[in-house]
Order: structure tokens, then C-alpha cells, then sequence
């Protein structure tokens, strides 16, 4: 059986074993070692990634007590150099212990338990026993953990039997009958955990929380901590420093500025959409002069669908006729009236469109549709107009 190095040694990240099995299964070559540090999947820790004599390991998890690595290649000799990727592996340590301390603080300040805990390479969370949490409560809680972080108290790992489990003051109950691997966060914690951890909890650096969701009537909480939430900072103070320099302001008045930006835009915006539909409503005064048929057609080059239903909408509001206006940019056109004819658009739509290859509908005072072709459109406005005018 190996010797698991990430429980004896748990520092070590270079060595040198044998290899003691290669097992071939058509494209798959799984190998044992005699010593591994390598971790493999478990208690919602990721496996370890690195080399083995040079070639990738791709996945490692345990079966039978044996834990076994996945490998790109088949090695050439069995005296092999292992390594480890250290920063993959400290991350996993360092959010490990960060969530045993974190569901600890839960539990002392609210009395919130840990329902899971998922460890990814995008993000970190755990779902706690509760519907909701403050931002007073979630303040208190990230307050105090990184409070007990600079305290530094030691992390202890030791295996016992079923027997003393009544002696430690578990949260949860393992399901292992024998050989319980604890990890105790002295004075703070004590949790049955086959993952791997720091020596201290000065070792996680800090906990950020960063938000939370509602998750099955639970609430799940995200967090980061340690080497990924030093870079989460770095990416969100050179973020934070782009915008006041780009908005020729300190720090402390990057928000006020942006929320007056953003008053400032809606504003103009308004401004802008009373605009639009004053010149909407010129245009359609404009379109309807002189136009005695039943229906109107406009065909615009360059506006948008956007503004093609404005105008056919402000021209209808002024007109009993019947409106068609289209955008040659979209292929898309609108048909509509204000109510006092009694041509149905929506179901002149669904008895002819598909004969023009358009897709669209509407009701009787107004339907729209798009069609794959310039040809097709202007196709269908001739056989339009010549059907009601």
C-alpha cells in the first residue's frame, strides 16, 4: 500500500519512489507509488496536479485504500522523480482550513451550520443552514475569523478510532468506522476531515467573503482565501485605479462619481427619447401627405427596426389608414393602425407570411416579422400594398 506523504509530509512537494503497478486500459495508463504526496480527490478537495518522472498527472483519486495517478504517457523507468504543483496545492490548503474556520465562526456567532462545501479552481463556497444572513452578520463573521487568523493558533491532525470519537467534540459525525483522521484547530474547532491543511491558521493569510445566494432554501456563501484573495484584491485595486484615473478622482469618490455619471445618462437618455419621438412624428406627418390609400408603406434604408416601429406608431396614432414601415438594414417591417380599420394584422401575417419565407406575428392592431432576404421582404410589402390599396 502506499505511503501517503501528504499526511506524514505534508511539506514536501519533490521526491523520488518507485513505481510499484502501471495498469493499461486502452488509452489510460494508471500508475501506484510506492510514496505519494500526491492528493488525491476527497472530502471536496480537488486532486493535486504535477509530474511523475516528467509526465503530466492528470487526475488522482483512491480506491481500496490505493491511490492511484492517471497519466498522460506510459513511464519509461520505475525509479521516478515526483513533483507536485505547490501553488495548486497551497490554494486547496489554504481554502481547507479557511472553510473549517469559516463554518466555525458560523456556528460560535450564529449558530449556522455547514451543509457543504464545494473547492473549485473558479470559486469557493459553503451552504449554510439558514435562509438569510445580514450584512451586519456577514461583516461580523468575515470581522472575526480574519481576527482569529492573526491569533495564529496551531492545526493539529491525528487519527483515532470509533471508540474515542465521544471524547471530541464533533459537529458532524463521520461515516468511517476506524483509522478517523481529525483535524483540530486548537481551541476553535474539531472536524473528521481527510483533507490537507496548513500547520497554523495564520498559514490561510486572510478570508474574504464575497457574496452570497439563496441555494435550496439555504444560503450559500462565497469566499477566497489566502494566495487567491491577495490576487482577487490585485485585480480589483488596479481595476478601481483605472477608473479613477479615467474619472480624475480619488478613490473614496469613485462611486458618487460613477452614480452621477449614471444619473447623467438617464437624464440625457430621457432627453433623447423625447427627441426621437418628436422627430418620429415629424417624419410620419412628413410620410402621410398626399396619401390617400388604405395603406401607407414607408421603406427605409438606414434606420433600424427601432425606429421604423416608432414612426409607423406615431404615423398611425394621426391616421385612420393602415401602416407598413420597414428597414432594409434589419429586413424587418411593421404593420399596425390605431383601431378603426378593421383589417386584421396579426392574422393577414399568419395567412401570408410563409409564403414570403418571413417569421413574425402579432394581433390585429399590430404584428411584426423578419425575412431571410432583402427580395423576400420587398416581395411581400408589393404583395401587401396590393391587397389593401
Amino acid at each position: 500500500m502506499t505511503e501517503k506523504l501528504y499526511y506524514t509530509s505534508p511539506d514536501i512537494s519533490e521526491w523520488r519512489t518507485d513505481i510499484t503497478k502501471i495498469i493499461e486500459q486502452d488509452s489510460t495508463i494508471l500508475v501506484t507509488l510506492k510514496e505519494t504526496a500526491f492528493y488525491p480527490e476527497g472530502g471536496g478537495q480537488p486532486w493535486d496536479l504535477g509530474t511523475i518522472d516528467g509526465i503530466d498527472v492528470l487526475e488522482v483519486f483512491e480506491a481500496d485504500e490505493e491511490v492511484f495517478h492517471k497519466i498522460a504517457k506510459k513511464p519509461l523507468q520505475t525509479s521516478v522523480k515526483c513533483q507536485i504543483d505547490s501553488f495548486r496545492r497551497l490554494e486547496h490548503t489554504q481554502h481547507h482550513t479557511g472553510q473549517h474556520l469559516l463554518s466555525a465562526v458560523c456556528s460560535e456567532l450564529y449558530d449556522v451550520e455547514t451543509a457543504s462545501f464545494h473547492l473549485g479552481s473558479e470559486y469557493c463556497s459553503i451552504d449554510l443552514t439558514v435562509p438569510f444572513l445580514h450584512e451586519e452578520q456577514l461583516n461580523r463573521i468575515e470581522q472575526r475569523v480574519n481576527y482569529l487568523i492573526y491569533q495564529d493558533n496551531k492545526v493539529k491532525t491525528y487519527f483515532v478510532d470509533k471508540e474515542k470519537l465521544h471524547a471530541i467534540p464533533l459537529k458532524k459525525w463521520p461515516k468511517a468506522e476506524s483509522n478517523i483522521r481529525i483535524v483540530e484547530i486548537q481551541g476553535i474547532d474539531f472536524s473528521a476531515c481527510c483533507g490537507t491543511h496548513v500547520k497554523s491558521i495564520g498559514g490561510i493569510g486572510l478570508i474574504k467573503l464575497l457574496k452570497t445566494e439563496k441555494h435550496k432554501g439555504n444560503i450559500r456563501l462565497y469566499f477566497t482565501c489566502g494566495r487567491r484573495a491577495l490576487a482577487d484584491y490585485k485585480e480589483k485595486h488596479d481595476t478601481l485605479t483605472k477608473l479613477s484615473a479615467a474619472l480624475s478622482t480619488s478613490y473614496s469618490e469613485v462611486e458618487s462619481r460613477v452614480a452621477r455619471l449614471e444619473k447623467e445618462k438617464k437624464d440625457l437618455q430621457k432627453q433623447l427619447e423625447e427627441i426621437e419621438v418628436l422627430n418620429a412624428r415629424f417624419h410620419a406627418k412628413q410620410l402621410l401627405e398626399n396619401s390617400p390609400e388604405t395603406l401607407v408603406a414607408f421603406v427605409f434604408q438606414d434606420k433600424n427596426y427601432k425606429e421604423c416601429e416608432r414612426i409607423a406608431k406615431e404615423a398611425a396614432a394621426i391616421t385612420n389608414q393602415v401602416i407598413l414601415a420597414a428597414t432594409e438594414i434589419e429586413k424587418r417591417i411593421i404593420l399596425t393602425h390605431k383601431g378603426n380599420s378593421p383589417f386584421d394584422c396579426g392574422g393577414f401575417f399568419k395567412e401570408h407570411l410563409k409564403k414570403y419565407y418571413g417569421k413574425g406575428g402579432g394581433n390585429g392592431l399590430s404584428a411584426q416579422a423578419a425575412f431571410p432576404s432583402l427580395e423576400n421582404m420587398q416581395n411581400f410589402i408589393q404583395f401587401t400594398v396590393g391587397q389593401l390599396n
